[in-house]
C-alpha cells in the first residue's frame, strides 16, 4: 500500500481481534484499538465519544462483546444485560462517531453470530434467510446488526458489512483452547447428541473476511462467516480428535453443560443450524481451509 490507512477496531484485544491486528499490520495498514484500557495503540470508548474517529481511517471493525461463555459469570439478568450492552451499545458508538465524522470510513464491518437462525435439524440458512426473533440470543443478534446501521444520507457511500460468523477455530483461542486438554487426556468427544450442526469457520479466513471486505468495493450487506463444509458437532469433535491422534468417544451430556452455563446459554453447544455461506462466496470470497480436517490439523500442528 502507498498511502498508510488506519482500520479503528472496537474490541480488537482478543482472539479474532489479534489476528486481524496481525494481518492488518502485515499488509501495512495502521491499527488503532478501541478498548476499556488505554496502550500504545489504544483509544478508550471515552476518547472516541469525545474526539471521534482518527483522521486518515479507511474501515471501521466492530467486534466487542463479553465472553458468553465466562465460566465466573453466573447467566443472571445483570450478566446478560452486560452481554447485550458490550456488543448493541458499543456497535452503536462506532455507529454515531461515523455519523459524526467529518471525513467519513469507506467501510462499516460489524461481526454478529449465526445465533441469528433458528436452531433446525432440516432447514438450511443462507444470508437471506429469516431469523432474528425465537430467543435471547437471536434477539441479541438482530439488534447488534441493526446498531450497525448508517441511516443519515451523509453515510451513503459508506459501505456497511455484516458477518454472521460460526464457531471460530484455530490454535490461540476460542473451541480448540477450550477442548485441547480434554482431547489431549482422552477423554474429549461430541457435545450431548452430537448430530447437531455444528457451523464453524477457520481463524485465516474469518480475519481474511474482515479484510475481502475491507478492500473489496463491491462487498456489502449480511455475508455468512462459515466454512463451506457443512457438519456435525460429532464431525468437529472426531476432526479434533484425529488431529490429535486422541479417541474422541465420549460425549458431553447436554445436562451437564445446562447445570453449569443454564440452558439458555448452553444451547449454542447442544443446538446448531445448517448455515451455508451462499452470498460470501458469490462475492468472490476464497476460503483458505473448506474442511474440518484441514482445519483441525492447522490448528494442532507443531510450529
Amino acid at each position: 500500500m502507498t498511502n498508510l490507512k488506519t482500520v479503528l477496531i472496537g474490541g480488537g484485544t482478543g482472539f479474532i481481534g489479534t489476528a486481524l491486528t496481525n494481518s492488518l499490520k502485515h499488509k501495512g495498514y495502521v491499527v488503532k484499538i478501541i478498548s476499556r484500557k488505554p496502550g500504545p495503540i489504544n483509544m478508550t470508548w471515552t476518547e472516541l465519544e469525545k474526539t471521534g474517529i482518527p483522521s486518515n481511517t479507511a474501515a471501521v471493525v466492530s467486534m466487542a462483546g463479553q465472553n458468553i461463555f465466562d465460566m465466573t459469570r453466573r447467566w443472571t439478568p445483570g450478566f446478560k444485560q452486560n452481554v447485550w450492552s458490550s456488543r448493541v451499545n458499543t456497535t452503536q458508538g462506532l455507529a454515531n462517531a461515523i455519523k459524526k465524522a467529518a471525513e467519513k470510513p469507506t467501510v462499516f464491518i460489524s461481526l454478529s453470530g449465526v445465533g441469528y437462525y433458528k436452531p433446525c435439524d432440516k432447514t438450511e440458512y443462507s444470508e437471506d434467510s429469516p431469523g432474528g426473533n425465537f430467543d435471547f440470543l437471536s434477539e441479541l443478534a438482530a439488534n447488534w446488526e441493526n446498531a450497525s446501521k448508517l441511516d443519515t444520507p451523509d453515510c451513503q457511500n459508506v459501505r456497511r458489512v455484516v458477518i454472521r460468523s460460526g464457531v471460530v477455530v484455530g490454535r490461540n483461542g476460542g473451541v480448540v483452547q477450550q477442548m485441547y486438554w480434554p482431547f489431549y487426556f482422552g477423554v474429549g468427544g461430541p457435545v450431548a447428541s452430537g448430530q447437531q450442526y455444528f457451523p464453524w469457520i477457520h481463524i485465516s479466513d474469518i480475519v481474511g473476511l474482515i479484510v475481502f471486505a475491507i478492500e473489496n468495493k463491491n462487498v456489502d450487506g449480511i455475508m455468512n462467516g462459515v466454512a463451506p463444509q457443512v457438519i456435525s458437532n460429532k464431525d468437529f469433535a472426531s476432526a479434533l480428535g484425529r488431529a490429535m491422534w486422541r479417541p474422541a468417544i465420549l460425549p458431553l451430556p447436554a445436562f451437564v453443560l445446562n447445570a453449569a452455563f443454564s440452558e439458555e446459554r448452553a444451547k449454542i453447544m447442544t443446538e446448531g443450524q445448517k448455515v451455508i455461506p451462499k452470498r460470501t462466496e458469490e462475492l468472490g470470497y476464497k476460503f483458505k481451509y473448506r474442511d474440518i480436517d484441514s482445519a483441525c490439523r492447522e490448528c494442532i500442528r507443531v510450529t
